[in-house]
């Protein structure tokens, strides 16, 4: 009995393989990650958190962010951004030859009317 749990703990344990290149949408919460921060680092600390949530969702440690998620964030100041911002990570391969990890994500933004009812969505490439 111990070998057929220690066989199953093995298996469930054992790391998925992931598919190589992916790309999905998300809706992150910006106004969650964000409360309670001072008001000259609340835009600094969105940016991390969604660099933070690429790498977490991609498991990937090398996560590039777009200039229009940026300005996005961005555009209404440093102690105001948006609540909600709508991504697309894509998981690519890095065409340099000598760096660290043979992935890394890229956050594009992905403009919507509202946010009501998203889900998170795979692109079909």
């Amino acid at each position: 009995f111990a070998v057929y749990i220690t066989l199953y703990i093995y298996l469930k344990m054992a790391p998925k393989s992931k598919p190589d290149l992916v790309t999905r949408d998300y809706t992150i919460h910006l106004a969650k990650r964000t409360h309670k921060t001072t008001f000259k680092s609340k835009t600094p600390k969105a940016i991390k958190e969604i660099k933070k949530f690429a790498e977490k969702a991609m498991g990937t440690k090398d996560v590039r962010i777009s200039t229009d998620v940026n300005k996005f964030v961005w555009s209404q100041g440093v102690r105001n951004p948006p609540k909600r911002i709508r991504v697309r990570l894509s998981r690519k391969r890095n065409e340099d030859e000598d760096a660290d990890e043979k992935l890394y994500t890229l956050v594009e933004h992905v403009q919507v009317a509202s946010f009501k009812g998203l889900e998170t969505e795979t692109i079909d490439a």
